[in-house]
């Protein structure tokens, strides 16, 4: 039996994984930057829904209470942070369907969503992994379907980028590389992705927050 990929959790120590939602609220008013990706994604009823990388589901209970005729999926590869998901879920009455797998090599099947949103994951892959990352969405998208990403992008200034470096630090200089020099939409045009764009960036006390935009084309 094939051991399980390893991971590094949402803040890179297990024993932090539970302090995970309340270390986002407090500083980086997680509840705005979310909300704003779950607008962007303008999702309708009987939308079939992806959370990448999804955590403790913060994102995907917002993408139900946004669209509750959509059907959202949760995919993380930590059981823990799926087991908070789960009972977050629970609690609010959402009707949410949690998978264990990676976001590299997703255990789901392909052309199966009409949206695919991922938040605070992608820097925590190097470059060979967010590639694989992005091929797997791109695949797991309906021809015309959206990815759309809330991660670390290029700083907008010298204070921004000095702002990162704890993050970078803390998750690694490699796996933070690429979203340190905003290549980002490069990644996502080479995973086959049209009309990419980062549609807005929000100034945080870590560093510059990326909103990124692509599509599967049609034909």
């Amino acid at each position: 039996m094939a051991s399980p990929e390893p991971f590094v959790p949402a803040l890179r120590f297990h024993a932090l994984t539970r302090a995970y939602d309340r270390v986002l609220a407090l500083s980086l008013d997680e509840e705005r930057h979310k909300r704003a990706l779950v607008e962007q994604a303008s999702l309708a009823p009987g939308m079939d829904v992806l959370d990448l990388g999804c955590g403790t589901g913060t994102l995907t209970l917002a993408l139900k209470r946004h669209q509750p005729a959509a059907r959202v999926t949760g995919l993380d590869l930590d059981p823990e942070a799926l087991g908070i998901a789960r009972r977050k879920a629970e609690d609010a009455g959402a009707e949410l369907t949690f998978v264990q797998g990676s976001a590299t090599e997703p255990p789901l099947v392909a052309g199966s969503f009409d949206r695919v949103l991922t938040s605070l994951m992608l820097h925590h892959l190097v470059r060979e992994q967010k590639q694989r990352c992005l091929r797997a969405a791109w695949a797991l998208l309906r021809p015309g379907g959206e990815l759309h990403i809330l991660d670390w992008g290029r700083a907008q200034d010298p204070l921004m980028a000095l702002a990162f470096l704890p993050v970078r630090v803390l998750d690694g200089l490699a796996p933070t590389r690429d979203n340190a020099r905003g290549n980002l939409p490069e990644l996502l045009r080479e995973a086959g992705f049209a009309d990419v764009a980062v549609t807005r960036s929000a100034r945080t006390v870590f560093g510059s927050l990326a909103f990124l935009r692509g599509t599967r084309p049609a034909s």
